[in-house]
C-alpha cells in the first residue's frame, strides 16, 4: 500500500499502542473499544507489511520496525497537534499523561508539590514516573519512550552546550545548583567533632551509584590526594540513604537539597566535606518536539517554582 492510502488515523492508534504497550490501556486513552483498536493494528500491518507488536504477558512488545517507525510517527503527530491547536490547550480540561524519569530522592523532593499544583490547575494531567537507570537520557526522549528527565547529567548538558550539538532536538533547563554534603546519624561519633580528611577516610561509607560499582567522583579526588576511603555498601538512589545512615555508623554523600526528600531530616546531621567536589548540578531534559505544547510547559514552569522553594527551604 503505498501512503497516499493509508488512513492516518492508523498512526495515532499506533503512537498509543507503543506508548501504552498494553491494546486495553492503549483503547482508553483512544476512547476506542479494544477490539477497534485490534482491528486498526490490523489495518496497520498489512500496510506496512510488518507484524509490529507481538504479544507478551501483560501486553505487547514492538518488533524493530516499529521501534524505528515510533520517532517519527511521535514527532509527526506532536508537529500537526501544535500546528492545529497551537496555543488554544487549555490544561484545565484536556486530558494528558506525561512520563518523567528520575531518582525516587527527587520524586519523593517534588512530586508531593507538584500534585497540589496539579489539583489545584491541571486536574486532568496525569503523570507517569519512571526510575532513572541512565546518566544519558537522551535515547528514551529521542523515542518517545519518556517527555521528560530530570536528574544530573553533566557530560550530557556539556555536550549539549557544545557547538558540535547545536543541532540536537534535546533541549535543557537548570532546576537547581547546590553542593554535596556528607551525612550521618545525630549520634554517630563523628556527628558532634570537626569532620577532618583522616576521619572521613577512616569511616565506613554507603554509596548511591547507579551502576552498583564501589566508586564514584569523590574517589577520583581522594586518589588524587593520595587517600582512599572504605565502600561497605551501594546504593542506587539516594532515598535509600537516609535510612540506612540513621540505623548504621555509615556515613554518605548527598546533595544537601536531597536530605529533605529521606524525610529523615531531624534524625540526620550533615557536614560540610574536608575536600571540594564540584556542585551538584540537577537538569530538566525534553525533547524539542514538546517545547510548544502548552500542557508541558506549564509542567517544566510549575518543576522550577517548586524547585526554587525547594532550594530556598533548603538553604534556611
Amino acid at each position: 500500500m503505498s501512503f497516499q492510502n493509508l488512513d492516518l488515523n492508523l498512526l495515532r492508534v499506533f503512537d498509543a499502542v507503543m506508548t501504552e504497550l498494553n491494546l486495553t490501556r492503549a483503547a482508553d486513552r483512544l476512547a476506542m473499544t479494544q477490539p477497534a483498536v485490534s482491528n486498526a493494528l490490523k489495518r496497520l500491518r498489512y500496510a506496512l507489511d510488518d507484524d509490529l507488536f507481538v504479544r507478551v504477558p501483560h501486553g505487547v512488545k514492538p518488533t524493530p520496525r516499529a521501534e524505528d517507525l515510533q520517532p517519527a510517527v511521535r514527532l509527526a503527530l506532536s508537529t500537526l497537534e501544535t500546528a492545529i491547536t497551537p496555543e488554544q490547550i487549555d490544561i484545565t480540561e484536556t486530558p494528558v499523561t506525561f512520563r518523567l524519569s528520575m531518582a525516587d530522592s527527587t520524586a519523593a523532593l517534588m512530586m508531593p508539590s507538584l500534585v497540589r499544583q496539579m489539583k489545584q490547575i491541571a486536574p486532568k494531567l496525569s503523570i507517569q514516573i519512571l526510575p532513572l537507570m541512565t546518566r544519558d537520557p537522551r535515547p528514551a526522549l529521542l523515542h518517545s519512550d519518556i517527555d521528560l528527565a530530570i536528574g544530573s547529567f553533566p557530560g550530557v548538558v556539556a555536550q549539549l552546550n557544545s557547538e558540535q550539538d547545536a543541532e540536537s532536538p534535546i533541549r535543557h533547563s537548570r532546576l537547581y545548583i547546590g553542593e554535596y554534603v556528607c551525612v550521618m546519624r545525630k549520634d554517630h561519633p563523628l556527628a558532634n567533632a570537626e569532620l577532618t580528611l583522616d576521619s572521613y577516610c577512616d569511616a565506613d561509607h554507603v554509596l548511591v551509584s547507579f551502576s552498583g560499582r564501589a566508586h564514584g567522583p569523590a574517589d577520583d579526588v581522594l586518589a588524587n590526594m593520595g587517600r582512599e576511603r572504605r565502600i561497605v555498601l551501594t546504593v542506587n538512589q539516594f532515598f535509600t540513604v537516609g535510612q540506612i545512615v540513621e540505623g548504621s555508623d555509615l556515613i554518605s554523600i548527598m546533595p544537601r537539597h536531597s536530605i529533605a526528600s529521606t524525610r529523615m531530616a531531624d534524625v540526620l546531621v550533615s557536614k560540610k566535606l574536608p575536600f571540594s567536589l564540584p556542585a551538584v548540578q540537577v537538569d530538566m531534559l525534553w525533547h524539542e518536539r514538546d517545547s510548544a505544547n502548552a500542557a508541558h510547559k506549564w509542567l517544566c514552569n510549575t518543576l522550577h517554582e517548586i524547585a526554587d522553594a525547594d532550594m530556598r527551604l533548603s538553604s534556611e
